[in-house]
């Protein structure tokens, strides 16, 4: 199945689309092509080259794209590495920087990545009871297009000049 990214009027990256949705878009006046993919979906009396990057004609506002909290992504922020000892590894658990039943809620302020040992020396406890420290404070990771896009970037290569690399 081939992914379709959808640009703003601005170029700014939106989303992705399948590739019905890109001609749909397109044949009714409401995108642009800027790439287009090898692919050809053809009905009884035409055919359409399918493209690869297409633009919307209008800019559409919208909020700020944010970051899901899961395990996965805090994992991918701390970077696969216990926040308290350093050791980097795939066995990690979520720890609440403020135990839960004092208080602490399930944010991306709260939550860092722990090996099972750190965790299990921390306890419910602080950081301050248990005598340990963080070397950073976590936060919430900004959702840039790379960091949104990353996956699609891999397979579509055209793309890339679309994604902006630093924001």
């Amino acid at each position: 199945m081939t992914h379709v990214l959808v640009l703003n009027q601005n170029y700014e990256p939106l989303n992705v689309c399948n590739p019905r949705r890109a001609l749909v878009l397109v044949d009714g006046g409401k995108a642009e092509v800027l790439e287009v993919d090898g692919l050809v979906y053809r009905s009884p009396s035409r055919a359409f080259r399918v493209p690869s990057v297409i633009r919307l004609n209008h800019l559409i506002k919208r909020p700020r794209p944010r970051v899901r909290l899961t395990r996965r992504e805090i994992f991918l922020r701390d970077q696969y590495t216990c926040q308290y000892c350093g050791v980097r590894t795939k066995e990690l658990t979520l720890d609440h920087v403020i135990p839960k039943h004092r208080g602490g809620r399930h944010l991306w302020e709260n939550l860092v990545s722990a090996c099972r040992a750190c965790n299990h020396h921390k306890g419910g406890r602080t950081i301050e009871e248990a005598k340990m420290v963080l070397p950073r404070a976590p936060i919430e990771p900004r959702a840039t297009p790379q960091y949104l896009f990353q996956s699609y970037l891999i397979v579509n290569v055209t793309w890339q000049k679309f994604i902006p690399i630093h924001e």
